[in-house]
């Protein structure tokens, strides 16, 4: 899957062996690399060989792509009418998912048979967590959810049900097909616009054709359909147009359209994005975007380096500081980001030997070399971008306090990425439980709503956590305020004293079990 050489978060793992592993043999595969003759070049002149391209534009299950202005339900209907199913319908929010395939339950897509199939694999399976339920009830009818907010083994069930081919609709995000095959004969997406981690964009051409191209399997269909979906707007201006058609054709004057029945009408954001259907046939025509290189230098890269330099084996070659200045001198990037990557390597290392982490030693016709302390464990290493911070953190505070335990989980906690979709959850909570006791109070609007705004998540240990990173960050200027963020939520479930189940049901995460059990 050689396109996560491009992926914001992943692509260093992609790269890093391209550089390393200079005379190993690669094979480099994904249906959508665009445009690809700078990495080739690339990797010809670093190992001096010559590097095959192979090509092709054929593809085994051709693919038809249509653009409809129906309703969701009525899509599917017309795709199981025509034996268009399974379809997988893409959409980029679990809760998008989830309420989509509510729709779609009252649509007949399986027979009898099939659903006395489907209830005998889900009566073996344990259903028994807050959402598995309503997971269950979706499945019995033919109905399948997929996304990382669903526990592992409901996703498990779901690909294992669609694999069976018992499944004729799966509502998920673009999870599902990534390593699994499944007979997918319609992708239909929902939408042609997703957050892409900073804000809400139409799909590039490489995620379009990514998730395309999981319609019409090799050994399942000799066909395969692609449909987008036109945004709501324009399907109900469709439908009001055709209303009024109807109407005219009988001598009758139907009730005029709504005003602002455009993207921006009635409760339209004018932020939001949309999209027709040249928007749709640019994607189907448009190739992938180049391949863009996404190094990132981390302690975790840094940590690796020095690790490779301590079995005494030929250090020079194998590893050490050295051995990641030629990476990072041999990396695909432009020549203004190596030296940016360099000078980020260079203050990771500063801040690793102030820690104690790094150390120069002193050897007999070898002179000063950057190693790991001898009194770290061999697989020592420090995943998360502030866990040095962490180090300093734990280290300062006072080992006799009776909530010693809890205020290390606490810590633990700061410095590892928050659920959003958990922390608003508490929030939430929190807000509710004040205006209830607010207006039985007889508290007045104005005062009620300003006590609301400054309600956030638990966030124990804030001041401690406030002095300790201004301290840090005074004397590690790679490091910023917004790496640390203090919340409770394993903390919550240990002074609470809650089960997993209780937890879900306290903040309603029904739909983001597997979010949660994820970062626990």
């Amino acid at each position: 899957e050689f396109h996560y050489y491009a992926d914001r978060d992943r692509g260093s793992a992609w790269q890093v062996p391209l550089i390393t592993m200079r005379h190993a043999q690669f094979l480099l595969m994904s249906a959508t690399m665009g445009d690809t003759r700078e990495i080739a070049q690339r990797l010809a002149d670093h190992t001096g060989r010559e590097v095959a391209h192979v090509d092709s534009l054929d593809r085994p299950v051709p693919l038809s792509f249509e653009y409809r202005e129906t309703p969701l339900h009525q899509t599917i209907e017309i795709l199981r009418n025509t034996g268009r199913l399974p379809a997988y319908v893409v959409s980029f929010t679990q809760r998008e998912c989830a309420e989509l395939a509510q729709g779609l339950t009252s649509l007949d897509v399986v027979d009898a048979g099939e659903r006395r199939r489907i209830a005998e694999v889900v009566g073996q399976t344990d259903m028994s967590t807050p959402y598995g339920r309503e997971v269950g009830r979706l499945l019995r009818t033919g109905i399948g959810l997929h996304h990382a907010g669903l526990l592992p083994r409901y996703r498990l069930l779901v690909e294992q049900l669609a694999q069976d081919g018992l499944l004729k609709v799966i509502c998920g995000t673009d999870t599902l097909g990534m390593g699994v095959n499944i007979p997918i004969r319609t992708v239909v997406f929902a939408k042609l616009a997703k957050y892409d981690g900073h804000k809400v964009a139409l799909l590039t051409a490489r995620d379009f054709h990514q998730i395309a191209g999981r319609a019409g399997r090799k050994g399942f269909d000799e066909r395969g359909t692609v449909v987008a979906q036109a945004p709501e707007h324009a399907i109900r201006a469709r439908q009001q147009a055709e209303k009024e058609a109807r109407a005219s054709a009988k001598g009758r004057r139907g009730k005029p359209a709504p005003r602002g029945g455009g993207p921006h009408g009635r409760g339209g954001r004018r932020d939001e994005v949309t999209w027709n259907h040249k928007t749709f046939q640019a994607l189907v025509e448009r190739p992938p975007e180049p391949l863009v290189s996404r190094l990132r230098v981390t302690h975790h890269m840094v940590l690796t380096a020095l690790q490779r330099g301590r079995d005494g084996v030929d250090r020079e070659r194998s590893g050490g500081y050295a051995f990641l200045v030629r990476l990072l001198l041999d990396s695909y990037e432009q020549p203004q980001r190596r030296r940016a990557h360099l000078g980020r390597a260079a203050a990771l290392l500063r801040s690793l030997r102030s820690a104690g982490i790094a150390v120069v030693t002193s050897e007999p016709g070898v002179g000063g070399r950057l190693a790991l302390a001898d009194d770290l464990q061999l697989d020592f290493s420090l995943h998360q971008a502030p866990s040095l911070y962490l180090v300093d953190a734990v280290g300062r505070l006072d080992p006799t306090a009776p909530t010693h335990a809890l205020d290390v989980l606490s810590l633990v906690e700061a410095v590892v990425p928050g659920p959003r979709v958990v922390l608003f959850a508490q929030e939430n909570r929190a807000k509710r439980m004040l205006l209830d006791r607010l207006k039985a109070e007889g508290v007045p609007y104005e005062e009620r709503m300003a006590q609301l705004e400054k309600v956030s998540w638990p966030k124990p240990l804030e001041a401690f956590i406030d002095g300790t990173v201004a301290a840090f960050a005074a004397t590690h200027p790679w490091f910023g305020r917004d790496d640390v963020e203090p919340k409770s939520i394993a903390r919550e479930l240990l002074e609470a004293d809650l089960t997993f189940a209780e937890y879900v049901r306290r903040y309603e995460l029904q739909r983001s079990e597997g979010t949660l059990l994820r970062y626990l």
